[in-house]
Formats: structure tokens, sequence, C-alpha cells
């Protein structure tokens, strides 16, 4: 599903140069749960960034379901993004003014799907977990951990071939916590791939496979 060769993201120019990913290779099959870790500045982010296509790297290719990323203009990529990625970041990113439902809908209007068809979806993305209750919830209406599920649901509806998430639970109690990870975990064993940054060990452990960086380079990968 995806693979990455001779991996390079460098910040910066001359002796202000700080180079974050160090030539990482890295290949993830299609189905897998993989949680990135590490310690702060080993260049998690930066690699979920690159993988995603949020982000450029400086040297190496990243291929996506077979495509050669680098190859593709600005346009195309934000396709790529738009209708076979799914994105879960720390802030939840949830229109205020939009209550739970509308709030998944909004991006596949945006991918051109019909009104009725992006609700159906919606509702059954906000079904699979578990906030069928909560469709007409304003965010500020939710708890922090209701209000990421939200975001997971918008990520998800669309049915993407591949899952990110960043820090998913960075901002959660540990009660709010377990419940996305079980979110996750339910996804994946419906077939969804997953690939999770997060700096907290006992979230990884819901991963199949582990795999942990340091200074810019993979220092293990394990499965589980």
């Amino acid at each position: 599903m995806i693979r990455a060769t001779q991996l390079v993201k460098t910040y910066g120019s001359g002796e202000l140069s700080l180079t974050v990913l160090k030539h990482l290779n890295l290949e993830i099959q299609d189905g897998e749960f993989v949680a990135v870790v590490g310690p702060s500045g080993a260049g998690k982010s930066t690699l979920l960034y690159q993988l995603s296509l949020l982000d450029e790297p400086t040297e190496g290719e990243v291929y996506l379901d077979g495509i050669k990323t680098s190859g593709l203009s600005q346009a195309e990529k934000t396709l790529l993004r738009l209708h076979k990625l799914g994105y879960v970041f720390q802030d939840y990113a949830l229109l205020p003014e939009l209550n739970a439902i509308e709030n998944v809908t909004l991006p596949m209007l945006m991918q051109g799907l019909a009104e009725s068809e992006a609700k159906d979806r919606a509702r059954h993305a906000l079904g699979r977990i578990g906030l069928s209750d909560k469709l007409q919830n304003l965010p500020s209406q939710l708890s922090g951990g209701q209000q990421q599920r939200v975001s997971i649901a918008r990520a998800i509806a669309h049915d993407p071939h591949i899952l990110f998430a960043d820090e998913p639970t960075a901002n959660l109690d540990s009660a709010n916590g377990q419940r996305v990870m079980e979110a996750f975990r339910d996804l994946h064993a419906e077939g969804q791939t997953i690939i999770m940054v997060t700096h907290e060990e006992e979230y990884s452990r819901h991963a199949r496979r582990v795999i942990s960086l340091k200074d810019g380079a993979i220092v293990s990968d394990t499965r589980t």
C-alpha cells in the first residue's frame, strides 16, 4: 500500500539546516494497523506528513498504492488526498457551527457526492464509531472523546484506502483515549489500513505493528 525509499526531510539550509528524516526505507501493506512511536523530535509526525502527502520529502520517493507520488502535480495530489486518504489530528478540526453529521458530510460534498448519499455515508460512519445518537449535536455539546470520534467518522466516511492519525489521543483523558483506540481497533478488524503516530506506549499496543524512530531513523520494527 505504501513504500518509502531513501526518504530524507531537511528543514532550513546551510548551518541552520536540520535533517529530521535520514534515508528512511519503509513498506506498509494493505490492511495493516501500524503505530509509529519514539521520543519527541524523533521524526514521527514528519514521517506521517511525507507518507500522507501533506508535505514533500527533500530526497527519496513515496509510492502510494503503486503510484510514484513525486511525479504528480499538486492538483493530482490534492485529488488523491481527497478521495483515497483519511486524516485524524489531535485538535479534531471540527467546524463549531456545524453539527456532527454536517461536519462528516461536508468533505464528501466537496468531493462532488450528492447530498443524500453524503448524509447516508455520514450516518453510517457515525454509527460505526458509536455516535448514532449524537448526529445533531454541535461540537460544543460533545466531550473531547466524542469530538475525536466525529473526526474519525469524517475521515472514514468516504472509505479511504489509508487512514492517517497524528497523536489522536493527545488531548484526551485515559477513558476517552481508550474509546478512540477501540474505534481504531474495530476499524482495523474490518480491514482498514491505519497508520498512527503516538507517544503513548499503552495506545501503541492496540496496533499490530510498531515502528520505533529515533533521530530520524527506524530503530525497531515489530509485529504482534
